[in-house]
């Protein structure tokens, strides 16, 4: 099945199936203890669009925790940097109708929760299709990456194209794809 389609399907379904489901905080807690992330390190979360599941209670949490947080500001070809940011800070919706936070402290997280269409068993993932969050990784390749999603947003398999950037972990509602 292409790209295409299986972004039609599964957005659909995502965007029909969408309820207040979360993913546990303890579930990000046992990923920190595994990898050895310690506090004061960098998160790099995303404003949840189009029914994406939602990040921000946890990142609040790692905020209160002692973490950094960091959200993306795109650029106009198709690429991100993040820059610091706190729940205090206001957000600046983009040209893509996007929040983002001002521009003032660009960093580079040290983990990374990506947002994403689908994803496979193999941990591919499929995005919107302008590969923001691939170049990113291909120029940051040391982040941890941890993508964010609904257990209904599994496919069996994802095409790959070697500009895509599999993830290291997938974290859904129900479990953690390592």
């Amino acid at each position: 099945m292409s790209k295409k389609i299986i972004r039609k399907k599964i957005l659909k379904k995502r965007r029909n199936n969408f309820k207040n489901i979360s993913i546990n905080y303890s579930l990000i807690k046992k990923i920190f203890r595994i990898y050895k992330i310690d506090k004061n390190k960098t998160i790099g979360g995303y404003y949840p669009i189009n029914f994406e599941i939602d990040c921000f209670k946890i990142l609040k949490k790692l905020s209160k925790d002692g973490y950094k947080i960091s959200l993306p500001v795109t650029k106009e070809n198709n690429t991100l940097n993040f820059f610091e940011w706190s729940f205090n800070d206001i957000l600046l919706v983009s040209s893509l109708g996007i929040p983002q936070p001002n521009k003032i402290k660009k960093v580079t997280p040290d983990v990374l929760l990506v947002p994403l269409v689908a994803f496979d068993r193999f941990n591919n993932r499929l995005g919107y299709g302008g590969g923001f969050y691939d170049r990113y990784l291909n120029y940051n390749k040391k982040i941890l990456t941890i993508g964010f999603a609904f257990s209904c947003q599994k496919v069996n398999r994802l095409e790959i194209n070697p500009l895509d950037k599999k993830l290291d972990i997938i974290l859904t509602e129900k479990n953690i794809n390592i």
